[in-house]
């Protein structure tokens, strides 16, 4: 899908900052999807420019005249509502989800509680608070058990623990990333993942993606920095478990009432093929390793035109906000 095939006017869309770097764990990663965004926009057009939140003050986004953002800020004070909210007092149109729906989606726990009671299957889990407690944990989930910051991504802080002498390490290790540590039960299976484009009923799941890292271990290693990670795309999988991926990604996106975009991680028990909701991306990387590029090109959708595409649905929370010329 090319930039004709969307019919966008890139020199319409004004003066683009391409938000990246940050100030979370993840600002190594968010200055290499950043120069990818930031490339690809240049490249249809877009007037597009590089904005570091760690180095200049978001009200200069305003002082400087610009029409919209592109978020490419992963973890903290980039994907969990805190940006969102900053231009949306700015009242400057930004990608993906909104305040509240990126505030939500950064916390498991609460992400997690939504989930459940809207009858979508994720594995059981528990908040700890204490080495001791963790190991509570591992012995009323089993072994073996997540162990995992709350509130961060890229699987920052995680340990895949398989007995009770690895649950006060396990804790301290998650807790230097975020004061509330999930414990989670382990789903054996395959690893998939599904990104989602769109608004509300036009909200559409592209290829499902299966993911078999090295021993098991999709790390923050094996996501970015080596080429040992397979990636399926098409998964391989049977055509009614692809289907049904799809089907529970959409409704985990509307649950949390997303727009724009957003990237489910999805667990299948290997015992009965039934699959999991693990959480989800509402700013998604976009690097050369990253996987919604990957899927939307087996869609048919370039990296540029997808770039192009996520920009011209940049929007506003607030009433009026809708953004003109915004496709689905």
């Amino acid at each position: 899908m090319s930039q004709k095939d969307l019919n966008i006017d890139a020199k319409g869309l004004g003066k683009v900052a391409v938000l990246m770097g940050g100030a979370s764990a993840e600002r190594e990663i968010s200055l290499m999807s950043g120069a990818g965004v930031l490339a690809a926009l240049q490249g249809l057009g877009v007037d597009a420019h590089a904005f570091d939140p760690a180095i200049s003050d978001l009200g200069e986004l305003r002082r400087a005249g610009f029409a919209r953002c592109f978020i490419a800020l992963h973890g903290r004070h980039g994907e969990d509502g805190t940006v969102q909210g900053a231009l949306e007092l700015l009242g400057i149109p930004y990608t993906g989800p909104g305040v509240m729906a990126s505030s939500i989606a950064m916390d498991k726990t609460m992400t997690k509680r939504i989930w459940r009671a809207d009858g979508l299957s994720t594995p059981d889990w528990r908040l700890v608070s204490s080495g001791g407690e963790t190991a509570q944990a591992l012995a009323e989930l089993g072994a073996p058990m997540i162990v995992k910051p709350a509130r961060e991504g890229s699987t920052l802080g995680l340990t895949k623990v398989t007995d009770a002498a690895q649950c006060a390490q396990a804790y301290e290790l998650a807790a230097r990333y975020d004061p509330e540590v999930l414990c989670e039960q382990f789903i054996e299976g395959d690893e998939t993942t599904c990104p989602v484009l769109g608004n509300g009923a036009a909200a559409q799941a592209l290829p499902v993606i299966r993911i078999v890292a090295p021993q098991g271990n999709y790390d923050y290693q094996n996501k970015y920095f080596t080429d040992d990670t397979q990636y399926h795309c098409p998964s391989g999988l049977p055509q009614a478990e692809e289907a049904e991926i799809q089907r529970l990604v959409v409704a985990a996106y509307r649950s949390l009432a997303c727009r724009g975009w957003a990237r489910a991680d999805i667990m299948i028990r290997a015992s009965d093929r039934k699959p999991f909701l693990l959480e989800i991306n509402t700013s998604p990387g976009m690097t050369s390793h990253s996987l919604v590029p990957m899927s939307a090109r087996a869609a048919g959708i370039d990296y540029a035109a997808l770039c192009l595409r996520l920009l011209a649905n940049a929007n506003l929370d607030s009433p009026g906000g809708t953004v003109p010329g915004g496709v689905q």
